[in-house]
């Protein structure tokens, strides 16, 4: 009777085990499709608080395409560089759509209607890219600040991506 359980629980171990690793199996071979590959697009909403109404804020976007490698400088083992020969008015671009937002400060203070306004501009810009088929895939964001009473910049990054 010993004998007759151990050979079962030897078999249902074995059959769990084949059940596993075929499911492996199948799953590497028939996933064998290429990565999909993503068009990416950057939305960047620049908004000042600085007080008195000094600031500008502005949301960037739809800018001219540009190839990265001719402003990299490639490091290598040896110490040598291979360094890019352009200079930074050369890869400057002045293609770009800027939209203008409004500041959250003036001279009679934080101005909420202002933050408002800014929301709406943005929302019409983010539900624009999504009626063309472009994906917000990630925000960043982060806030700039040189005097920590009053003034800053807050930055907002609004990453998407389109299948190609």
């Amino acid at each position: 009777m010993k004998k007759i359980k151990t050979t079962i629980i030897s078999t249902l171990a074995a059959l769990s085990l084949l059940v596993i690793f075929s499911g492996f199996t199948n799953t590497y071979q028939t996933d064998q499709s290429p990565p999909p590959i993503y068009e990416f697009e950057i939305v960047t909403v620049v908004e000042s608080l600085i007080q008195n109404g000094l600031g500008r804020s502005r949301m960037i976007s739809k800018t001219e395409n540009i190839n990265y490698r001719e402003a990299t400088t490639i490091r290598r083992e040896d110490g040598e560089k291979d360094k890019s020969k352009k200079k930074r008015s050369e890869i400057r671009t002045k293609a770009f759509e800027e939209t203008k937002l409004l500041n959250f400060y003036n001279v009679g203070g934080i101005r909420f209607n202002n933050i408002a306004t800014n929301d709406a501009m943005v929302r019409s810009k983010l539900n624009e890219m999504s009626t063309q088929g472009w994906e917000l895939f990630s925000v960043a964001s982060g806030v700039e600040s040189a005097d920590k009473e009053r003034d800053a910049i807050f930055i907002t990054r609004y990453i998407f991506r389109k299948e190609n």
